[in-house]
């Protein structure tokens, strides 16, 4: 897989999770670095491949995520007799690709899944034996344990685990209060945290357009990509209409563009990600569904076309951290672009710049010979 040398965060998360006696960890590193590869790592060195039970299971927020991860894990795994595999909604729908008999017993090594399956097969269908489980894993930590009832979902699932696993929890991101509160779900943790000025990952480039208003920002989205060569981008926007009209309206200017939000089908989901993947389209507009872990390398652009905000109003430093997170993957460089077209956006720009110490460059709208310049600086 092209890997010659252990990342800063796969050189200090493998040994403390493979110390005995086996001790809870909480760790943070940037978008890109190697995270899934560290606890994947860590894992398949545990399993007993004698013992045909499930020992470890990932959580993960979303089917993407989750599908991803389990493609990772059985490609690292290949030569080895560990056995994976991913429960995400639908899998119990006959006519779904890879569908399972819904009372089916899953006796894989590893089993990885969003935690609204995972609990309705250990408590409802009791499909899953954990009395042999080694590993309990928290993918995107942070937002497993305060997202829309997943953290109670989460919960949930290690109180019904009879055995006391070793707890892992990794993500990019994590919020003080979510801190706290991890402490408690992994008692008595190893810790690998880094301070606010480190989360900005270096080699991605930031920068914003300053807009005149809303329907300049269309016509500079579809600029971009008349003027510049950019192998895979990523436009996150607020509202799924939004994402389906941006679409529609570029792919009527002949550009290849696909969209994915919660509203499409899981089936129409996992056939935009797979041909995303496999580069048959170069951009993908999309809500913030897969704001967090996707990891395509050949993403060199994204673009904040709507801020994320948090409850405030104010702009959701975390979530733009992870957006942004999806180039610049572990080593590539990338750039990250965001729209300004008022004051208020213009504020939401400098509150980033506060947050995590960094200058985001401009980038004039009026001249597009200066725009090509400044992004090859960049890709």
């Amino acid at each position: 897989m092209s890997y010659t040398r252990p990342s800063k965060i796969q050189h200090m998360a493998i040994p403390l999770i493979l110390a005995e006696p086996p001790r809870n960890l909480i760790a943070q590193s940037q978008s890109g670095t190697g995270k899934t590869a560290a606890f994947v790592l860590a894992m398949l060195k545990r399993i007993d491949v004698n013992l045909k039970q499930t020992q470890a299971i990932c959580l993960a927020p979303s089917r993407e995520l989750a599908r991803q991860m389990v493609d990772y894990i059985q490609e690292i795994a290949r030569f080895l007799l560990i056995t994976s595999t991913s429960i995400v909604k639908d899998m119990f729908k006959q006519g779904t690709r890879g569908a399972i008999n819904r009372n089916q017993m899953l006796n894989e090594h590893i089993i990885v899944g969003t935690p609204g399956i995972i609990l309705d097969c250990l408590r409802k269908r009791r499909t899953i034996n954990v009395n042999h489980l080694k590993m309990f894993i928290l993918d995107e930590a942070d937002n497993m344990l305060d997202y829309n009832g997943l953290g109670d979902q989460s919960i949930r699932i290690r109180n019904l685990i009879p055995v006391k696993p070793q707890i892992l929890l990794f993500s990019a991101t994590f919020p003080d209060y979510v801190c706290r509160f991890a402490r408690r779900f992994a008692p008595d943790p190893h810790e690998i945290t880094l301070n606010v000025e480190e989360l900005s990952v270096k080699n991605i480039g930031q920068c914003y357009m300053d807009c005149i208003d809303e329907e300049q920002k269309y016509n500079v989205v579809c600029n971009i990509y008349d003027v510049l060569t950019v192998s895979q981008s990523i436009i996150f926007c607020k509202k799924r209409l939004s994402a389906d009209i941006i679409a529609r309206k570029m792919r009527e200017l002949g550009h290849l563009v696909s969209c994915i939000h919660g509203e499409m089908t899981p089936e129409t989901r996992d056939v935009v990600i797979d041909d995303f993947r496999r580069g048959i389209f170069k951009v993908l507009v999309t809500t913030n569904l897969i704001s967090r872990g996707i990891d395509i390398s050949t993403v060199s652009l994204v673009i904040n076309y709507d801020m994320p905000l948090d409850r405030l109003g104010n702009p959701d430093a975390e979530v733009y951290l992870h957006r942004i997170g999806r180039t610049g993957r572990f080593g590539h460089t990338g750039v990250s672009i965001i729209f300004v077209h008022d004051e208020a956006t213009f504020r939401h720009v400098k509150y980033l710049e506060d947050y995590f110490k960094v200058k985001i460059r401009r980038i004039p709208t009026e001249d597009w010979q200066e725009i090509e310049k400044i992004f090859k600086e960049y890709i």
